[in-house]
């Protein structure tokens, strides 16, 4: 997958069970992530924690937060 930019930003969402959570970029979009994403392997991350994350394509042709660091 190839990577567009780095971005900082809030987890706005994060649903344990399913482990998809949903970051509000610094740029103002909201993008999904999945837990194996959290680059600490943590596989949880709470709402309101300040990130910093790439921007990655999906599968499904859209984009996505990788590689989601706590900043």
């Amino acid at each position: 997958m190839a990577s567009l930019e780095t971005l900082d930003g809030v987890v706005s969402s994060f649903d344990d069970p399913r482990g998809i959570g949903e970051i509000l970029g610094s740029d103002g979009v909201s993008r999904r992530f999945h837990c194996t994403q959290i680059a600490d392997g943590s596989r949880s991350i709470a709402p309101g924690t300040e990130v910093r994350f790439t921007v990655i394509a999906a599968s499904d042709g859209t984009w996505e937060a990788g590689s989601v660091e706590p900043a």
